[in-house]
């Protein structure tokens, strides 16, 4: 009967409030005890630490007997631990096959990462294209009852003064409104329509498709 693989690893779990945190790592531990591929004979949970924003975040560590070293890298790939450190046998041996078969697993969830941050980046483009068109539609029907100061149009609007002025820097520049004083002032209908070049979202090419 082969040896089996014993191995330590180490899950993380990150978010709020402190008890959905606490919960979400036992229910982790215990979908792991319930896999048949995996023998967990020691398990433990340290106390929740807070971090920055109300977060909080919690460890547990296991050590789990594997049948193999495919088992081992499938654990890895499924539960995506920390850390994760062989106990015994202190040597092991790959078959070709085995390293193939990682490779191309390693390939298959790098192709999926790279198609959602892709996908991630093209509504990012779009989101900042309609945010910005209708920012810019907003300040004209503001601006088209009277001039309006920066600070004025930043109560009306919800956006700090200061993240509005630079968006009122690329209309003025753009000829939509201009400034004299302190005031905004809106531009005659027929002037110049301000242009910008977005990126063109990147499409995923059907073999990265998994």
């Amino acid at each position: 009967m082969p040896e089996l693989i014993k191995c330590r690893a180490m899950i993380e779990v990150l978010g709020k409030p402190k008890e959905h945190v606490e919960q979400a790592l036992k229910g982790y531990i215990e979908r792991i005890r319930g896999d048949k591929n995996y023998q967990v004979f020691k398990s433990e949970v340290y106390d929740s630490e807070e971090k920055e924003d109300g977060f909080w975040v919690t460890f547990g560590e296991l050590e789990f007997s594997a049948k193999d070293i495919p088992s081992v890298i499938g654990f890895c790939f499924d539960y995506m631990p920390s850390v994760i450190e062989i106990l015994e046998p202190a040597s092991l041996v790959m078959k070709d096959v085995d390293i193939s078969a990682f490779i191309n697993d390693l390939q298959a969830k790098l192709h999926q990462v790279d198609m959602i941050a892709k996908q991630e980046k093209s509504e990012k483009i779009y989101l900042k294209q309609n945010l910005n068109n209708l920012m810019k539609n907003y300040v004209r029907v503001l601006l088209s009852k009277g001039p309006l100061t920066a600070a004025q149009m930043s109560k009306l609007t919800g956006v700090t003064q200061d993240n509005l002025e630079d968006f009122l820097d690329v209309l003025t520049d753009g000829k939509i409104i201009r400034m004299e004083g302190e005031y905004y002032h809106l531009e005659s209908l027929g002037e110049k329509e301000i242009t910008e070049k977005e990126t063109q979202p990147e499409t995923v090419s059907d073999n990265k498709k998994i």
